[in-house]
Parts: C-alpha cells; sequence; structure tokens
C-alpha cells in the first residue's frame, strides 16, 4: 500500500469511528506505530485531522468562511425549499451555520415573522430586516460564530416554534446526526422538539462522516432537507426509521 493509499484510508478510519489510536491504526494498516505517527503529522498539515494524546481525532468544525465557500450553490438550492415552509407571522428557530444563514436571507422580509437563532451572523444579516430577532446568547464559538452550552440551552427551553430549521456537521453511515463539538449536543437535541415542524437542511458532503458525540437520528426531525442521491438499501433504512425526506424537490 503507498503512503497517500494508506492515509486516505486513516482518515475514512477517523470519519468512521470519529478517533482511532496510533495502535489500532498500526495493525490494521500492517506498518510501524513510528510510520502510522509520521502520517498522522502529514494529515494534519493538510488540515484533514487533528493529533490527540496517543492518536487522532476527526477534524473539528470548519470556520464561518471556509464553511461559506463549501457547496455554496446547493446550501442556496436548500434554503429555497426550506423558505416555502415559512408563513407569516410564524416563529422561526434558526440553527447556528452557512445554510441556516441562506434560509435567513431568503425568509427576513416575510410579513410578522419572529426569528431566535444562536447565530452571530444570521443575527447580524437580520438586525436591519422586517423580521423580528431574538438571538439566544451563550459561550460564542469565534471560528463559526455560534453560541451555545448551558445557558444558551436554559434560554431556549420554554420556548415554542412554529418551525424550526437545523443543520449538522455530520451523520454517520447509521444515520445519526453527530457533532464534533460536545458542548453544542444538549441544544442541538432539544430544540427540535419544541418545534411543531423541525427541519434538518445538510447537503450530500455531510453524509458518511463521523464525529464524537452523538445528537439524535433523522428519524427525529419532521423532514430531511438534502440534495443527496440515497441507494434503495438506504431508503429502506431510513423507512424503518420514519425519516422523512424532502430530496431534490422541484427537479434539480
Amino acid at each position: 500500500m503507498f503512503a497517500s493509499e494508506r492515509q486516505t484510508r486513516i482518515v475514512e478510519m477517523i470519519r468512521q469511528y470519529g478517533r482511532v489510536h496510533v495502535d489500532m491504526l498500526a495493525q490494521e494498516l500492517g506498518v510501524s506505530a513510528m510510520t502510522i505517527r509520521r502520517d498522522l503529522v502529514k494529515l494534519e498539515e493538510e488540515n484533514k485531522i487533528e493529533r490527540c494524546h496517543g492518536g487522532a481525532v476527526a477534524k473539528q468544525e470548519e470556520n464561518y468562511a471556509d464553511k461559506q465557500i463549501s457547496h455554496h450553490n446547493e446550501k442556496r438550492k436548500l434554503a429555497r425549499i426550506c423558505a416555502s415552509f415559512v408563513s407569516e407571522g410564524d416563529t422561526v428557530f434558526l440553527d447556528a451555520g452557512t445554510t441556516t444563514y441562506e434560509i435567513a436571507r431568503m425568509i427576513k422580509d416575510i410579513k410578522g415573522i419572529l426569528i431566535v437563532t444562536n447565530d452571530l451572523e444570521i443575527a447580524q444579516l437580520l438586525k436591519n430586516s422586517e423580521a423580528e430577532l431574538f438571538i439566544c446568547g451563550g459561550i460564542v464559538q469565534k471560528s463559526t460564530g455560534s453560541m451555545f452550552g448551558r445557558y444558551a440551552t436554559q434560554m431556549l427551553a420554554d420556548f415554542k416554534f412554529d418551525t424550526g430549521f437545523f443543520g449538522a456537521a455530520s451523520i454517520n453511515e447509521d444515520f445519526e446526526v453527530t457533532t464534533p463539538t460536545s458542548e453544542k449536543m444538549w441544544l442541538k437535541r432539544n430544540t427540535p422538539m419544541q418545534c411543531q415542524r423541525s427541519y434538518l437542511v445538510v447537503d450530500q458532503s455531510k453524509f458518511g462522516r463521523q464525529a464524537m458525540t452523538k445528537i439524535n437520528d433523522l428519524g427525529d426531525y419532521t423532514g430531511i432537507v438534502t440534495d443527496k442521491d440515497f441507494s434503495e438499501e438506504e431508503l429502506k433504512r431510513l423507512d424503518k426509521m420514519n425519516a422523512a425526506l424532502i430530496n431534490k424537490v422541484g427537479g434539480w
């Protein structure tokens, strides 16, 4: 196995398991621990993983600028679908993220809506709009502009929303939604249950990826808005978990 092939396999294993140890990789790939350590150094330099004591973990969340560029056209198409689910006078929750930012752009002038968000960039966008704005405070993750933590979760605990739109860093092979920032888990897990209609909005790049902390399953949302093509076997599994796909609406 060439070094490039081995390093690709290492990245795949990290995405699958979330965290791997040097000894495990060495045994699986049939090379020395020293070789694995050199591979991990190179992969970290390429910004593909993060090293930790004894091994490596999946790369933590991308910064906002990188997310905004990534799959931008797909995000705008998904946002257009989501905007059609919002009516005059609705109370809407927008999770932090660049896809929900695109949703905010498309719904900000709908008459009489109240938007609640834990995203500083979305709040900045909405401050001069017609929408009423409520910012959920808490710890600020400066690289992404999102707010999370115990205070943010408590602040939202008594809210009820007509519609909520949520993003995800990764969705694994079992269709579990996961996050590399464990402190975000409670807010992302609880808030969909406070919405009459909750939508997970994710482009295809988020599938087949594993992060450290599970949030919930695809079946825990009213609908999954995505551009991903699913196999027949995957569709059967999604049906069993009551995951409703809103997929390629409008024939794109």
